[in-house]
């Protein structure tokens, strides 16, 4: 759990101040990536509660098992569960295609395509993601 909250002190700080003197695009990803990792130890963490709790079968130690059995376990968990659905946008952000907008300005964009969709990753958007992954980590403990 200190784990946890150590990797998220370091994308807070990217996201409040890196971000905000920088304004660029890389920044966004890599708050993204580091939100990943977060996740991922996060979802070891839940993967132990799962084994107490005799929920847990076992799968072969790829990410996607643990994600697919993970979202089966906490489907009812609605923190979780949004949190899992954001995990997989992260997982994939280096893949996906990707345009910056107003780089170095106010209004620092990037616009992902995901799923078929565009998804506006801006300073709102992170905001809220910090919310969800906030509430996520106080569920946690």
């Amino acid at each position: 759990m200190e784990r946890i909250i150590k990797e998220k002190i370091s994308a807070d700080h990217l996201l409040y101040v890196s971000l905000k003197y920088t304004k660029t695009c890389d920044v966004i990803i890599n708050l993204l990536l580091r939100w990943k990792i977060m996740i991922e130890m996060a979802m070891d963490h839940l993967v132990e509660k799962a084994k107490k709790e005799k929920k847990w079968k076992p799968v072969p130690d790829a990410p996607r098992a643990k994600l697919i059995q993970l979202k089966k376990i906490y489907e009812k968990d609605k923190v979780i569960s949004e949190t899992l659905d954001l995990y997989e946008l992260f997982r994939d952000i280096e893949k996906l295609d990707k345009i910056r907008e107003s780089e170095f300005r106010k209004g620092v964009n990037l616009k992902v395509t995901y799923k078929g969709e565009e998804i506006d990753v801006n300073l709102d958007k992170l905001k809220e993601y910090s919310n969800l992954l906030e509430r996520f980590i106080s569920s946690l403990k």
